[in-house]
């Protein structure tokens, strides 16, 4: 059976809100594509009831990301703890009631946060975020939905690069709410053969985000498409694909993403050319 293929919203505007929602709905499934990621950076940004009708209304389903701004972060020396829970506590609403079984994203510290660590010190952190995790991660739980941490590249966090590093970190939760969420841009980046990490994570993935090697389409890059597909099936991945990309044109994100340059000749087709090509290689 084909895979649910999904399009983050990021791919053209930031933040997603009640009144972009409708327009993203029908260009998404007018494209191809069967499920929006839903970023909420912001609680109240978008109704969850509302963005509930509008997806039915489109025949799209939902995985819901979680956007970790400054002081978001479950390390308390780089944000405030009890507030982020509430954040993730928030994300886990929302996606319950969009119908939405995973959450999505870098849940340990601020995205573009880094700092260097001694094998002490790091000890400590993983140890500080597996605790503050596991009590939302009951609460997931208890509610159907898969918190799905995203290990990121070493420029936009020094707490997990990679998929080892996370498993390690992560292993006495996964599977009762936790999981992992990997990203083909930030697998490029750290793991020697992303292939083979993906192997490696097997039943721990939880959601997989897809994008060009340069953030642009799928496709048009030098990745080894079918060979990160067949990993995927090796690993007994039957989850969605999203992609995850972003534009230039709104400032907060481009600063954010570090996109400097147009990816594609529009956000439009960034979007038609990654779901053609994801199809035709096989997803």
């Amino acid at each position: 059976m084909p895979r649910t293929i999904a399009v983050n919203t990021w791919v053209w505007t930031s933040p997603l809100t009640d009144a972009t929602l409708g327009p993203l709905a029908r260009k998404a499934a007018n494209l191809g594509y069967d499920a929006l990621e839903l970023p909420l950076e912001n609680v109240g940004d978008w109704d969850p009831e509302r963005t509930r009708d509008v997806l039915d209304a489109w025949g799209l389903g939902a995985i819901v990301v979680g956007a970790m701004g400054p002081g978001r972060s479950l390390v308390a020396r780089v944000g405030d703890v009890g507030a982020t829970q509430d954040y993730l506590r928030a994300c886990i609403a929302a996606a319950t009631t969009v119908g939405a079984d995973v959450v999505a994203g870098p849940f340990y510290a601020p995205t573009g946060v880094a700092w260097r660590m001694d094998a002490d010190e790091r000890r400590a952190v993983v140890a500080e975020v597996r605790e503050n995790l596991a009590v939302v991660a009951d609460e997931a739980s208890d509610r159907g939905v898969t918190l799905a941490v995203e290990p990121l590249n070493r420029y936009e966090t020094s707490v997990l690069n990679t998929v080892e590093q996370s498993l390690d970190a992560l292993s006495p939760l996964l599977g009762a709410g936790v999981g992992l969420a990997l990203d083909t841009y930030h697998l490029h980046i750290e793991e020697k053969q992303p292939a083979d990490a993906i192997r490696a994570a097997g039943s721990a993935i939880a959601h997989v985000q897809v994008c060009g090697t340069d953030r642009g389409a799928v496709g048009d890059d030098h990745a080894d498409w079918p060979g990160i597909l067949q990993a995927l099936d090796d690993a007994d991945y039957r989850g969605p694909l999203g992609l995850e990309s972003f534009t230039g044109e709104n400032a907060t994100i481009a600063v954010a993403a570090s996109v400097w340059r147009p990816l594609a000749p529009s956000q439009d087709e960034l979007a038609s050319r990654s779901i053609a090509a994801l199809r035709a290689f096989g997803a």
